[in-house]
């Protein structure tokens, strides 16, 4: 997911979206502790996401205040 795009969420999709990406999280971490996982790759990725939206979260938060 690219920076400009999560720029453009409000903050309702915002959470959304990082609700959606801590739950296939979840089920990567399930399926890498069960040998199950072929893409190991979109772990690294899903947690570059997840770190993503919660910096520009936190900035259009920051935003609103000033």
């Amino acid at each position: 997911m690219k920076a400009n795009d999560i720029h453009a969420m409000s903050a309702d999709q915002l959470s959304d979206e990082l609700e959606k990406l801590k739950k296939e999280q979840f089920n990567l971490r399930f399926q890498a502790a069960t040998g199950q996982l072929e893409k190991t790759s979109r772990v690294k990725e899903v947690r570059r996401d997840i770190a993503r939206i919660k910096t520009i979260a936190r900035q259009k938060a920051a935003e609103a205040k000033a």
